[in-house]
């Protein structure tokens, strides 16, 4: 009778202990568990035709079809100048990385999302890509945003405490060191320069051999840009959106 006894008090015992860490090792699993979306449609645009019986000696990117570009903007509420850029971006991504497979509406959505293309505080891009005014971001003090101490002098984000992110596609200062590509040939690699941001951007979520025409690959580049559930939504959505809307252009 005594050892019956036991038994049943070390049983309510363990159930007591174990049904409570079973519900915390699953609330944790889900806690660390990354939503997986399918990719947007891959918009494609059109390109300038290339003068009849050239044959360049290496790949270049092409421009967008001006007529395009002008109808694709009036149907998606994206500035020409920063559609031209994405446009652009993407096709060079694809170039440097033959597998990504990531479309103009990718970057275009990460450009919305970030910065409204570079209206962000009543800006505007000027016909250099160049945006008005400084897009900066707030502190990355640790208040409600990771905590990311200064690393370039306050350089690049007038900021020699904290890092902020900076410019259309909002780099943090130490990413852009990495990133940060010349996307209009001047030389200089400029963060607030929409075909500098464009083109560091797509290269950064093709980077690692990630393929964007996968659900992995394209929910993983999303959230090496953002890690946030919310984001990678809005990013799909608008994606998805600018795809819609383009679809019908010839």
């Amino acid at each position: 009778m005594l050892r019956l006894r036991r038994l049943l008090v070390f049983t309510v015992f363990s159930i007591c202990v174990i049904t409570p860490l079973s519900f915390w090792a699953l609330q944790q699993s889900g806690a660390n568990a990354r939503v997986v979306l399918d990719p947007p449609p891959r918009s494609e645009a059109k390109l300038e035709m290339l003068s009849t019986g050239i044959t360049p000696a290496v790949n270049i990117t092409r421009n967008a079809d001006a007529e395009w570009v002008a109808e694709a903007a009036a149907q998606t509420g994206i500035p020409a100048r920063a559609l031209r850029a994405y446009v652009a971006a993407a096709g060079a991504a694809n170039q440097a990385s033959p597998g990504c497979g990531i479309g103009w509406n990718t970057v275009a959505a990460v450009g919305f999302v970030e910065s409204r293309h570079g209206a962000y505080g009543g800006g505007s891009l000027d016909s250099a890509g160049q945006a008005s005014g400084p897009i900066v971001g707030p502190s990355l003090d640790g208040n409600g945003f990771a905590a990311i101490a200064d690393t370039d002098a306050g350089a690049l984000d007038g900021d020699a405490r904290w890092d902020r992110a900076v410019g259309p596609m909002q780099f943090i200062p130490s990413t852009w060191e990495l990133a940060g590509r010349d996307g209009n040939g001047d030389g200089i690699a400029d963060p607030f320069n929409i075909d500098d941001a464009a083109l560091s951007a797509a290269g950064y979520l093709c980077g690692h051999g990630r393929d964007l025409t996968t659900a992995n690959g394209w929910t993983g580049a999303i959230y090496s840009y953002n890690q946030s559930d919310t984001y990678l939504v809005q990013v799909r959505d608008q994606a998805t959106a600018y795809a819609e809307a383009t679809a019908g252009i010839g």
